[in-house]
């Protein structure tokens, strides 16, 4: 029986990749991609051969069976997003969970995530937290700002930066103008940047400042 690998990709840096992702996705039978122009440029980096599938939000749930048979007749397939751990945020969760059910081996390897190094240069409290990811772009948006504004713990959003202000915004009407956040952009990137403070310092900066980049918003909890 072969199995499935889950495998984290860098969020910005190529030299966030480890020696065991890269011996994984060389030693495999098929890499899943979620978008195969992306990895591509990672293969060729690293001298990957190995070929490759599309995997994405829009035709898993039409593969997965068959990924699932390929992997009970022997094959050993790794799944990759565009950054970060598949499944986190991304395309996976489906096929992890069909392999689970149809006793299809799956590993993860420890890899790079944005959450975490976002979460821990928010110099807020990390020893427990609530990780939200994309809210809602509209329906149940406001229902789920209400409820993570009363979350006793630090909570984490993931944010494009078009909505960065907006979000910020509504954040500061249903947790307070004072109440502590830090916004990360780009991690492990050129640019990387932490901006710490209270919700309403934190949208005079980016009002100043054209949002760019990959967002990762922290959010202190209730006091």
């Amino acid at each position: 029986m072969g199995m499935l690998y889950v495998v984290p990709t860098p969020v910005g840096n190529l030299e966030d990749m480890t020696m065991r992702a890269i011996a994984t996705l060389r030693s495999s039978d098929l890499i899943l991609a979620e978008d195969t122009r992306n990895t591509m440029r990672l293969l060729k980096h690293f001298d990957i051969h190995t070929p490759m599938q599309s995997h994405h939000k829009f035709n898993e749930h039409k593969t997965v069976e068959s990924l699932v048979q390929r992997m009970l007749g022997g094959e050993t397939i790794s799944l990759v997003s565009d950054a970060g751990t598949p499944a986190i945020s991304d395309p996976g969760f489906m096929l992890v969970r069909a392999c689970a059910r149809q006793g299809v081996e799956v590993i993860c390897l420890p890899g790079a995530t944005a959450f975490v190094p976002a979460l821990v240069n928010a110099a807020l409290p990390c020893d427990r937290f609530w990780f939200e990811g994309f809210l809602p772009v509209k329906k149940g948006r406001q229902t789920r700002l209400k409820e993570l504004a009363l979350l006793p713990v630090s909570f984490i959003l993931y944010e494009s930066p078009h909505r960065v202000l907006k979000t910020l915004s509504q954040l500061q009407e249903y947790c307070g103008l004072d109440r502590e956040a830090s916004v990360s952009r780009e991690i492990s990137k050129l640019y990387e940047e932490t901006v710490r403070g209270s919700l309403s310092e934190l949208i005079v900066h980016f009002t100043a400042h054209e949002p760019r980049g990959e967002f990762v918003i922290v959010v202190s909890g209730t006091h």
